[in-house]
């Protein structure tokens, strides 16, 4: 064979893996309202900027080596906005994008280099699990983790530090490896419609004889809202592409740099003067904190992270003054704020997420306290309180903690409250802070009291003003438990200098990344 004919092999070689499993499957998915695999990288990444890596690799399986192209998987280099990034595509027209050893090698090697080298690694999943009859046998199971005894291949693939930005996009029925790969990522999209499990209906009914439909299993109700494991939900491939462009932009590219300034959108903090119409004056009275947060960061900028999940708290990007910052604020319209056991699962994982990567977070006190009772007991409350206390005291990056309303119990300190290290803690004159409420209070302290009292109405309105002003927060600015208090509609100031006091000049601005290694999941 003479050069041209070994160029002209080369070409047709490449052109067949690039065709995935051929024109019928991909026009069956474009019928379906879906994109292909390439079709999805084209659409995240910079016009012309991606590099393919793995093209020729294809099945070890001698039967299936002619019908892999690419064996399931489109990987890469590519540019989002300018900055590099590495990524992983299931092709589910080939072997219904199911896992093989070789798909496990070129994965693992673009999440190292990424690792390595410092780039943000997007994994866009679909697919069924491990690929049979690959996986079949003794042979077969052992090979899919290494090549020998003592390798440690497997675990090395699974296991991730916080050193770069991870996202996955579940944008299909998802069994297996796109699940695992979910669990390790800082932010997870799906795509309505999609199913999201370790085992897929078919094997649960033919291993269980257990029939349940992929919604009900694994579908974005369940992830968004009852597991907590997924960050966003989209409509379409092309809103959770969006979203998976919209997340990167806040965050670095690795853990040793800064967050990327953007410049601040006209009108921001244009309706801070009257900040205070979106807070009710009776204490008692419920309302959305999104509104008010929106006045405060810069416009358009908020970004929130599993709002169908632990709704009580809010955990949401924003940008500050053109900085990216994180925010964890009490909910009031869901359970009047209080924390649950799934609210405090979340501020975990947000708060992993802003010291891996160098976010200043701000919290925003309005709450009872805890959610106590029979159920949050069984769900181990009192474990997951400690757990968020012992996360917040290994954040290295800087913390600001504003009361607005009620600040009640132990959750004052899991918000950041005074001897938590925050850098800075400051109230609206709106705000109270204390054990308990004072109609809780007075009950428990002065029950026998009130009910000996003439005339008991009175003896207890006249014990509740008094325990008020016990809870005032001019009581601790005045012993310096707080920093201060300050008028509503200059907190948008207030908290950007904050932010540029708390900057460490001697690193930068850069964090000890304490949380990196703290589990990705609860």
């Amino acid at each position: 064979m003479d050069f041209e004919e070994k160029l002209a092999n080369q070409h047709w070689r490449k052109a067949k893996a690039r065709a995935g499993g051929g024109e019928a499957k991909l026009a069956r998915l474009k019928a379906q309202g879906k994109l292909s695999a390439r079709e999805r990288i084209s659409l995240l990444v910079d016009p012309g900027s991606f590099s393919e890596v793995g093209l020729l690799a294809h099945s070890d399986m001698p039967q299936d080596a002619g019908d892999t192209p690419a064996d399931s998987k489109v990987a890469g280099f590519g540019k989002l906005d300018g900055r590099k990034l590495g990524l992983v595509a299931s092709d589910i027209t080939v072997k219904a994008g199911t896992s093989s050893r070789v798909a496990g090698r070129k994965e693992h090697n673009i999440a190292q280099i990424c690792s390595q080298n410092g780039y943000p690694f997007v994994y866009l999943g679909e697919g069924g699990g491990a690929r049979m009859p690959d996986i079949m046998g003794s042979v077969g199971l052992a090979t899919f983790g290494g090549i020998y005894a003592g390798d440690d291949f497997f675990i090395r693939s699974l296991t991730r530090y916080r050193d770069n930005p991870m996202v996955v996009g579940i944008l299909g029925d998802s069994f297996g490896e796109p699940t695992w790969q979910a669990c390790l990522a800082d932010f997870v999209v799906m795509t309505k419609g999609a199913c999201m499990a370790v085992s897929g209906p078919r094997v649960l009914e033919v291993a269980t004889g257990e029939k349940i439909e992929p919604e009900e299993l694994g579908g974005w109700k369940v992830h968004s809202g009852v597991t907590g494991m997924v960050d966003a939900v989209a409509e379409n491939d092309t809103e959770a592409i969006g979203l998976i462009k919209k997340f990167l932009a806040y965050l670095p590219a690795h853990s040793n740099e800064r967050p990327p300034r953007q410049p601040v959108p006209a009108g921001s903090g244009a309706t801070m003067d009257s900040i205070l119409d979106e807070l009710p004056e009776k204490a008692n009275k419920v309302y959305n904190i999104l509104p008010l947060l929106e006045r405060i960061v810069d416009k358009d900028s908020l970004f929130e992270i599993k709002p169908r999940f632990g709704k009580s708290l809010v955990t949401s990007l924003a940008r500050l003054n053109g900085e990216p910052v994180g925010i964890i604020a009490n909910q009031p319209r869901h359970l009047g704020g209080a924390l649950d056991t799934d609210a405090m699962d979340k501020a975990v994982s947000f708060l992993c997420l802003c010291d891996s990567f160098n976010l200043p977070i701000i919290f925003f006190h309005d709450m009872p306290g805890f959610l106590v009772g029979l159920e949050p007991e069984r769900k181990r409350a009192a474990a997951r309180i400690m757990t968020f206390l012992e996360a917040l005291g290994q954040v290295t990056v800087p913390k600001i903690a504003l009361v607005i309303r009620k600040s009640y119990g132990m959750a004052f300190y899991n918000m950041g409250g005074t001897g938590t290290g925050s850098d800075f803690i400051a109230a609206w004159p709106t705000a109270e802070i204390g054990f308990v409420s004072e109609k809780v209070g007075v009950n428990v302290v002065y029950g026998p009291q009130i009910k000996a009292a003439a005339d008991p109405d009175a003896e207890r309105a006249n014990l509740e003003t008094a325990m008020r002003r016990d809870n005032s927060p001019y009581n601790v600015a005045g012993q310096y438990l707080i920093h201060d208090v300050i008028v509503p509609a200059e907190t948008r100031n207030y908290l950007i200098t904050c932010l540029e006091t708390a900057f460490n000049n001697r690193t930068g601005g850069i964090g000890k990344h304490n949380l990196r290694n703290w589990p990705k999941k609860y």
